[in-house]
């Protein structure tokens, strides 16, 4: 396969990828730059295939699903631009749907959480804290690299005073962490509120996950220490739907969703000013639907992040973050075709002409 156009390109994967045109050859799975000119016929923009770092194949807003419902969330993904996703938590084995889509799969295994401190029969349970670090590090051993933790959730012990809560002591949290990386595995964690950030900061983890509690200075610790955040901003759109579920039995749990609602978009933005590490994620397989990064980049783009820096999230950033190289010489043939500009709307990666995965096209857009 040869073809020209505009490509977001690097010689390698050590170098911050540039839009240059050209003509590039595919072959045995892998792609390279023939020429710096167009001579070949033109395939029109050339991107990274797309990451959803936080999604959850298997699994759907009635629970989980079956093999082939599995499937066929795959290749909605695919469909959807998405050529990598990270499996942040299900409860069980998604691998199929890698294997009948083409879509390349990173497992976290399933969530870890206290008893009652997260949605039914999702998690795995710890009854007793001290075995957080023996059961992480077992999970890590499993996993394809990365766990997955419930940092903070609502404590309804407390009747109307109840709030988001952390779920772990910050001893227990810092060895769980020391135990995740020792078995050579990084760990990403659920965190809502204020409160729990500080201890996750201080334990070290890899990615938080939705992280609308983060204050400017926490962004900035985080920003220093390498720590990603993927942000979910349709997830952080539904807090007022939960704050209004909670009613008056938890009205201080609704009033903390309902601030971290109303803060939705200026929080955001300050996270984008902040330098921190944003990934691309949609939470898909919970309240959002697979296959729908179209409304999280919609998202991110409508409450404050540049074009490009929406695209570079969406692809080689958060490709290289979970250790895909993104477009590079010698590197994976994997990639969209489009037929619009992203720089002018970046929301057309999500409607793709052609999707490649490891040099075969695995999706195409019907004409109309």
């Amino acid at each position: 396969m040869e073809f020209s156009g505009l490509a977001l390109w690097a010689d390698n994967e050590s170098e911050r990828p540039s839009w240059v045109r050209g003509t590039w050859r595919v072959n045995g799975g892998v792609i390279r730059r023939v020429n710096e000119v167009e001579t070949a016929p033109s395939a029109g923009f050339v991107v990274p295939g797309m990451v959803d770092t936080h999604c959850h194949i298997g699994y759907s807003e009635s629970g989980s699903v079956s093999e082939a419902e599995m499937v066929e969330q795959a290749r909605a993904t695919l469909a959807s631009g998405v050529t990598v996703v990270r499996d942040c938590g299900v409860p069980v084995d998604n691998s199929l749907a890698a294997r009948a889509t083409g879509l390349h799969l990173i497992r976290c295994g399933r969530h870890v959480a206290r008893p009652k401190r997260y949605m039914r029969d999702l998690p795995l349970d710890v009854d007793d804290q001290s075995e957080l670090p023996a059961v992480l590090a077992s999970m890590a051993h499993s996993s394809d690299g990365w766990v997955k933790i419930v940092g903070d959730w609502i404590d309804r012990s407390a009747g109307a005073d109840s709030d988001l809560m952390p779920l772990w002591d910050p001893a227990v949290l810092t060895d769980a962490v020391a135990a995740v990386h020792e078995a050579g595995a990084r760990i990403a964690v659920h965190a809502f509120s204020h409160r729990v950030i500080d201890s996750l900061i201080e334990a070290g983890v890899d990615d938080i996950e939705h992280g609308s509690g983060i204050d400017a200075d926490q962004a900035s610790e985080i920003a220093a220490r390498g720590i990603a955040v993927t942000p979910t901003l349709r997830q952080v759109e539904l807090f007022k739907d939960f704050a209004a579920q909670a009613g008056a039995k938890y009205p201080v749990y609704a009033a903390t969703m309902r601030a971290m609602y109303d803060e939705r978009r200026s929080h955001f933005e300050m996270l984008v000013d902040s330098g921190v590490l944003l990934l691309m994620g949609t939470d898909s397989g919970g309240y959002q639907d697979h296959g729908t990064i179209a409304g999280e980049l919609d998202r991110w783009l409508r409450w404050g992040a540049p074009a490009e820096f929406t695209i570079d999230a969406a692809t080689w950033v958060s490709q290289r973050y979970l250790g895909y190289p993104g477009l590079v010489e010698g590197g994976p043939a994997d990639f969209l075709i489009l037929d619009e500009d992203p720089r002018v709307n970046p929301t057309i990666l999500a409607n793709p002409v052609r999707v490649t995965v490891g040099g075969t096209p695995m999706w195409e857009r019907l004409s109309s």
